[in-house]
């Protein structure tokens, strides 16, 4: 696959004179925003149609995905068959955010953002992280989908006050939601035709097929689906019969010109000549990579190893580990019977091999993992127990300041505050009274509601998943510490 199918290709080159001071226009590919009126409404798996169908049609879809979300772009990906993009704006400034965009988005046919929760919900109270703040610095066209359940004549206010809560954001179309048949189909759209002047460009029958199985952290992700293509391919061709797809197409091409600063359109640094090979625990159990923290972790140095930790017997030469977050806990039993590989990978941290492990990366690194009641036998490399609960421990966005444990070496202006997520049903328990933090945390819960980021011996683990961004380059600073410690012996 080539970059451009990647979604990597280089920035955009088709600079034009004029602009603000500081800005240039930048040709940007038609592109719009699918959100909703609240979460749950169907949004995700309109947006996955959408990009499924587009891209049947023979168009070359761009993804994206608003805020802190793994599943959701997992699905987007396999429907483009281009890496999806996450953009946030709590994480990033408008700058980075909008250089992201245009350089993922190039050699597209168009781009679709997928919102997250509400069009104007976000964690700032004017609004400034939400997707309509999103929408404004990407001028993006809003598709708006409306879980249409139980409504007739009560669509209409509800789509006149969100046109008029924001003038700045444009609802450039309506995607109706699990209608309960043509006639109520008939109805809204008499309604809305008469009293706003949004048009529906969609009508989605309610229909069991187009259902994804959800658990606690949404829809299951595509990378333990084996028949995520078909699912895709089927909710393609729900969604493209029920939308007007020349109708997408006008509005996503109505998107104005987008002006990025020329300072964010350059091209990233060469990575040293001497990579450093890190392995990447990426299976059916750990799926919660961000493609661009893959790219940061190859642009500092880094050669991706892939290892499966379900079926690998041996732990592959290499000199630094980074285990991702997923749902270890749902295939645990398989975990356990992979005693050869745990057996090694223990013994390569015991000679010091550095790991960086997130969520789900820092259970499985745990001495044993306990769910519905059950034990499982886990790497040991951390003297604690993991146990999984029926509610959240952890969610939402996390501050975190580090601490004088914090084993990696900094780089460049790195602040003393890190911003990351969290999002967790379990609990790290029976720690040793000495145990050593590379966090104390300013919001959020961690592992214990004051600290995050167990530090023992050469494994870091935490319950926070970062961004490598302009103002947190984690990736840089993992591998750094990775070179530092490898001294010419590779481990495996």
């Amino acid at each position: 696959m080539s970059a451009a199918d990647e979604g990597t290709a280089q920035p955009p080159g088709s600079r034009r004179p004029g602009g603000e001071a500081g800005r240039m226009p930048l040709c940007a590919p038609p592109r719009l925003l699918v959100s909703a009126a609240h979460k749950s409404s169907g949004k995700t798996t309109i947006a996955i149609g959408l990009a499924a169908a587009l891209r049947a049609r023979g168009h070359v879809v761009q993804p994206f995905k608003k805020g802190p979300d793994y599943i959701d772009p997992l699905w987007l990906s396999a429907a483009c068959a281009r890496r999806c993009r996450n953009l946030d704006p709590w994480l990033s400034d408008e700058a980075e955010l909008t250089a992201a965009f245009l350089r993922h988005a190039v050699g597209a046919d168009i781009a679709i953002v997928e919102g997250n929760k509400g069009l104007y919900d976000g964690l700032a109270l004017d609004g400034s992280n939400s997707n309509a703040a999103v929408a404004k610095t990407l001028s993006l066209p809003v598709v708006l989908v409306i879980d249409a359940r139980g409504m007739t004549r009560g669509i209409a206010p509800l789509i006149l006050g969100y046109q008029a809560f924001d003038r700045d954001v444009t609802i450039a179309g309506i995607v109706l939601n699990n209608l309960g048949g043509t006639r109520h189909e008939s109805k809204l759209r008499q309604v809305i035709e008469h009293y706003t002047d949004v048009p529906v460009v969609g009508a989605v029958q309610f229909e069991p097929r187009l259902a994804i199985p959800e658990r606690h952290l949404g829809l299951r992700p595509s990378n333990e689906a084996d028949d995520a293509g078909r699912q895709v391919a089927a909710i393609g061709a729900i969604v493209g019969a029920a939308v007007d797809l020349d109708a997408i197409v006008r509005v996503a091409t109505a998107a104005p010109r987008l002006a990025a600063p020329i300072a964010t359109t350059q091209v990233a640094a060469t990575a040293p000549a001497d990579p450093v090979r890190i392995g990447i625990v990426q299976d059916r159990a750990f799926g919660f990579y961000y493609a661009d923290d893959l790219d940061a972790l190859a642009a500092a140095g880094a050669q991706p190893v892939p290892i499966d930790a379900l079926r690998d017997r041996q732990l592959p030469a290499i000199d630094g580990l980074f285990i991702g977050g997923g749902f270890p806990e749902m295939l645990a039993a398989e975990l356990e019977a992979n005693q050869a590989l745990q057996r090694a990978l223990k013994a390569a941290i015991d000679e010091g091999l550095p790991v960086y492990a997130e969520c789900g990366g820092l259970m499985y690194l745990a001495r044993s993992l306990v769910v519905d009641g059950r034990s499982y036998r886990m790497v040991g490399a951390i003297p604690g127990d993991v146990v999984m609960h029926p509610r959240p421990v952890g969610r939402g966005y996390v501050e975190l300041e580090r601490t004088d444990a914090f084993p990696w070496p900094a780089t460049g202006d790195t602040p003393a505050r890190v911003r990351a997520h969290e999002f967790h049903y379990s609990s790290l328990e029976n720690l040793p009274p000495d145990t050593r933090y590379a966090y104390t945390v300013r919001r959020g819960h961690g592992i214990d509601g004051r600290h995050d980021g167990i530090v023992v011996g050469s494994v870091l683990g935490s319950y926070a998943h970062q961004r490598s961004t302009g103002r947190n380059d984690w990736a840089a600073r993992f591998v750094a510490h990775v070179r530092n410690a490898a001294g010419g012996a590779r481990r495996g």
